[in-house]
């Protein structure tokens, strides 16, 4: 019922979109008669977990049933986040299996291997979305390698998809598992998708540049990196060997039948969210930069959320805070194989609570843009 009702909203939205008549004003009508979806957050006072919140408050088809956290039991959220206080939300509680019971949608914003664990008690009528690492990697074996730890629910890796919703689109609805990629992959696999399925670039010697908000690191940046002055000053971390090379490598190769390296260098800003990854390739021989332009555009001409800019646009992380969008800008360099690809996103909704929300409304075929 959820999916045929949905279906026709989507439709109807389509077809109003440009009409300036009461059209929408019956649209919200129908809307609020729709059955709402129960949800439990797990991990609900992280930067993530409040972020999530704050979008899904402003869903049409939700209902926050249950909000989870270990040390923060009886609590309500706004003592993490103010501007919630308005909100009639439920307090903090610990994560119970019972709750399944009377739960749809279960979001996971835990450490890695909490939605693991949650996982193993879910009920045939739950959905899992998890924004952590539990569900992006195809194997128990890279997840041991890149996390150290042992997947403890292997069996429901097979169950799982990992979705960047502009590139899995509808086959999300198949699974009741989703694992939400991670934010600077988000940045990086938008723009090098299109250009790896279409054969347009040399696929080695990738260099990826990416500079992120503090927040991407949690709650405890501030003990993790207690030596480094966060608000003066810039710092690389797992050079070389970051856990997201392991998901940047395993969907690029989903994509191409080609050899291909990249080196991947994260580094942590003084600012509070945003990511900017500076992407530079070379292209194949015969390709231009109006030739990249042409199939970035074609790819995400209907996307929402992935705008394609004229090319050589100058970018920064302002244009996209706050939103589910991510900006990318093809630009010359003075060699005339050579292009600079810039990619803009907000690590905490993109990168973050809005991917999962967009998964959500995909999965039960909300329309595209609720809650964003």
């Amino acid at each position: 019922r959820w999916r045929e009702k949905n279906l026709v909203v989507e439709k109807l939205e389509e077809a109003f979109s440009s009409r300036k008549d009461n059209s929408f004003l019956i649209l919200n009508c129908y809307n609020k008669k729709m059955p709402k979806l129960n949800v439990l957050v797990a991990g609900s006072t992280g930067y993530i977990g409040v972020q999530l919140i704050k979008l899904l408050i402003k869903h049409r088809n939700v209902k926050i049933k249950y909000l989870c956290g270990n040390t923060s039991v009886g609590k309500n959220i706004s003592h993490y986040e103010k501007s919630l206080r308005i909100n009639k939300l439920p307090k903090i509680v610990r994560f119970n299996k019972s709750f399944l019971k009377y739960i749809d949608v279960v979001f996971t914003a835990l450490p890695n291997g909490g939605a693991q664990d949650i996982s193993n008690h879910l009920l045939r009528h739950n959905v899992l979305i998890d924004l952590s690492a539990d569900f992006r990697l195809n194997k128990a074996s890279d997840y041991l390698k890149w996390y150290k730890l042992k997947h403890r629910s292997v069996k429901n890796i097979k169950k799982s998809i990992y979705a960047l919703p502009e590139i899995t689109l509808s086959n999300v609805k198949k699974y009741n598992i989703i694992g939400c990629p991670g934010c600077y992959p988000t940045s990086i696999l938008l723009p090098l998708i299109p250009l790896f399925k279409n054969n347009l670039i040399r696929t080695e010697n990738i260099i990826i540049d990416s500079k992120s908000g503090y927040s991407g690191a949690g709650r405890n940046v501030h003990k993790k990196y207690k030596d480094k002055n966060l608000y003066e000053s810039i710092s690389s971390y797992g050079v070389g060997f970051h856990r997201h090379n392991s998901e940047i490598e395993q969907e690029l190769s989903n994509h191409t039948k080609n050899k291909f390296s990249f080196t991947f260098t994260p580094h942590l800003t003084p600012m509070f969210r945003g990511i900017l990854s500076t992407i530079y390739l070379d292209m194949k021989k015969g390709v231009n930069i109006e030739k990249l332009q042409k199939i970035l555009d074609s790819t995400y001409s209907k996307s929402r959320f992935v705008k394609i800019l004229k090319k050589n646009t100058l970018i920064s992380t302002n244009n996209v805070i706050n939103t589910n969008d991510c900006q990318l800008s093809i630009c010359k360099t003075k060699y005339k194989n050579k292009v600079i690809i810039l990619s803009a996103i907000d690590n905490l909704i993109k990168g973050g609570a809005g991917q999962a929300i967009q998964n959500m409304n995909l999965r039960f075929n909300f329309p595209k843009s609720e809650g964003l």
